[in-house]
């Protein structure tokens, strides 16, 4: 079965039986639930008014029938729409507040391949739905707990194709991001966009920027991804390659819906995904002092360059919704995710990469250096990914309990999984919500390391379950 209903959506391969796929039947049953939900928030039954919801959607081939039965469906509840058509994600999150909007919807199934089709779900503020909302959503949707508008409140329909101009002048209109240092500094940028939306708006941003050399590789947004799209350096063959033959500044690399960012160095290298918040925090902690804060399974440097600077780091449970929770909480400035997610408050709560590519070619351009010099300046560690293998019925939270145990002479983190930090390493076990699996992420000075350090913990596991 390859429908996965979970509290931040629904995502599925295309095609199918019902129940079993992504397809318009369970499409309708849960945008009907989740407007049912936002109607509820607003007290709709009590104005009388009619909700506003925004869509937008990535390039995939399914993404246009998808945005059809979403559009279709909201109007069926009584809600107004508008369709911004080709998007990334933090471009619909920022039109759903630009809207003023109740909500929005991102059709996107982010980094999966392209069978593969989903729905993101938004509240007033333009970001995910927190787990009682998404829970409430998946119980309404399982019940049917919805009602259609008669033919005298069905919802209106609009498109408005100006949301990406809208968003990189937010980008540009960011007190550290400064477009005429970049234009000076005459970069030659390299580009990725693996055949979506990134492809649409990152030239746009660059030239606006005030780069004048850009070459993009996959960047017509067919939606027939030429490689797999997740950003990670054993699918992006083709632009190191570009990368090694020189003539480049620096390449950047985005997933389908453009909110996780990797880089390239001039020289080929890949700066590390894990680095881009890093880079990013960096900059920020130089002229925005304040709490930074990445979730349990992001790279230590962030918290190493916090430090230097004299400011509080913090670690949140994995998911975005919850990084930006605690960046809320501590007032950080600047936070994100290690796969490559730049969320920057001065902007909007949520994960951009045009926010990330901004304010990197900012800080490159004042510092003066090449982007490998940059990277080399942050501490160098390397993370191992891991899995453990169980059967269903393996009881997943006693094994977290008793590794737990086992390591209290630690610094043990337990909001998300079990985090154990060593003197100069960590490993970090969390349940899947999905499979009867335990990944496990650890990180050291060399991967050798770092995956021996995975492996021992695992081998702790594997003799609990003999």
């Amino acid at each position: 079965m390859t429908l996965i209903k979970s509290i931040s959506g629904i995502r599925g391969t295309i095609g199918g039986r019902a129940g079993d796929t992504l397809n318009p039947l369970d499409i309708v049953k849960f945008v009907s639930a989740y407007a049912t939900l936002i109607k509820r928030m607003n007290g709709e039954a009590a104005n009388g008014t009619r909700l506003k919801i925004v869509v937008g959607r990535d390039a995939r081939i399914s993404g246009e029938m998808v945005k059809n039965v979403v559009c279709g469906t909201l109007m069926g509840m009584g809600c107004d729409v508008v369709n911004i058509g080709l998007a990334t994600t933090p471009t619909t999150e920022v039109a759903v507040t630009m809207e003023g909007a109740a909500g929005g919807i991102i059709i996107t199934a982010s980094h999966n391949p392209r069978q593969w089709n989903a729905l993101k779900l938004l509240n007033e503020r333009g970001e995910f739905l927190n787990a009682k909302e998404g829970a409430e959503v998946l119980r309404i949707a399982a019940a049917e707990d919805f009602d259609y508008a008669d033919v005298d409140h069905l919802g209106h329909y609009r498109e408005d194709d100006s949301y990406d101009q809208r968003h990189i002048d937010l980008v540009l209109g960011l007190d550290l991001v400064d477009a005429e240092a970049v234009r000076a500094r005459k970069f030659r940028v390299a580009l990725d966009t693996v055949n979506s939306v990134g492809g649409i708006i990152l030239p746009k941003l660059l030239k606006q920027l005030g780069v004048e050399t850009v070459t993009t590789l996959y960047g017509e947004p067919t939606g027939d991804f030429q490689h797999n799209p997740e950003p990670l350096e054993k699918n992006l063959s083709d632009i190191k390659a570009l990368m090694q033959k020189g003539g480049y500044d620096i390449a950047f690399v985005v997933d389908p819906d453009v909110d996780r960012l990797a880089l390239f160095c001039e020289d080929g290298t890949m700066y590390g995904e894990e680095y881009t918040l890093v880079t990013v925090a960096d900059y920020i902690l130089q002229h925005t002092p304040g709490a930074t804060v990445s979730n349990l399974s992001s790279t230590r440097a962030l918290r190493d360059v916090t430090r230097k600077y004299g400011q509080t780091y913090s670690a949140s449970a994995v998911g975005e919704v919850n990084v930006v929770t605690q960046m809320k909480a501590t007032g950080a400035v600047i936070g994100g995710e290690g796969n490559g997610g730049v969320i920057y408050p001065a902007a909007h709560y949520g994960r951009d990469a045009l926010v990330g590519i901004a304010l990197i070619l900012t800080y490159l351009a004042k510092r003066g250096v090449k982007t490998s010099e940059l990277r080399a300046t942050y501490p160098a560690y390397a993370i191992a990914k891991n899995r453990i293998d169980l059967t269903p019925d393996t009881d997943v939270d006693a094994i977290l309990a008793r590794v737990k145990e086992l390591y209290k002479e630690q610094e043990v983190n337990d909001i998300d999984g079990v985090k154990i930090d060593f003197p100069d390493r960590w490993v970090h076990l969390r349940k899947s919500n999905t499979e009867p699996i335990i990944r496990v992420y650890s990180e050291a000075a060399t991967m050798e390391a770092a995956d021996q350090l995975g492996k021992d913990i695992m081998e702790v596991v594997y003799s609990m379950t003999k």
